[in-house]
């Protein structure tokens, strides 16, 4: 399995900007289509974004779609997602996760993912 960590959370205020990285480790990351989730208190897991492996699909959650961009650079193992117009609605603890794939076209669904990183807070302040 591959191995995530996540960084880039932290406090900001509604309107504004954050990045979120992802770095992963342990198999060729570049074999794996990735997707970030989030979580809130007292809230069930939500999908927010997806890409394939050849980082030509992707897909996102209507809640974020338009404001949130996932990309990923398979040369430095590393997935990312701007998240940009922030809300405070869009306060959650995110996750990377990631599944293996069998093409470069391979989108997953949100029950696909296999392997997650630790999560990292995002809080947005009204």
């Amino acid at each position: 399995q591959v191995q995530l960590v996540e960084s880039g959370g932290g406090l900001v205020q509604a309107g504004g900007s954050l990045r979120l990285s992802c770095a992963a480790s342990g198999r060729t990351f570049s074999n794996y289509a990735m997707g970030w989730f989030r979580q809130a208190p007292g809230k069930e897991r939500e999908f927010v974004a997806a890409i394939s492996w050849g980082g030509s699909n992707k897909d996102y959650a209507v809640s974020v779609k338009g404001r949130f961009t996932i990309s990923r650079d398979n040369a430095k193992n590393a997935v990312y997602l701007q998240m940009n117009s922030l809300k405070p609605e869009d306060t959650a603890a995110y996750y990377c996760a990631a599944v293996a794939a069998s093409t470069i076209w391979y989108l997953p669904g949100p029950s696909d993912f296999a392997s997650w990183g630790q999560g990292t807070q995002v809080t947005v302040s009204s």
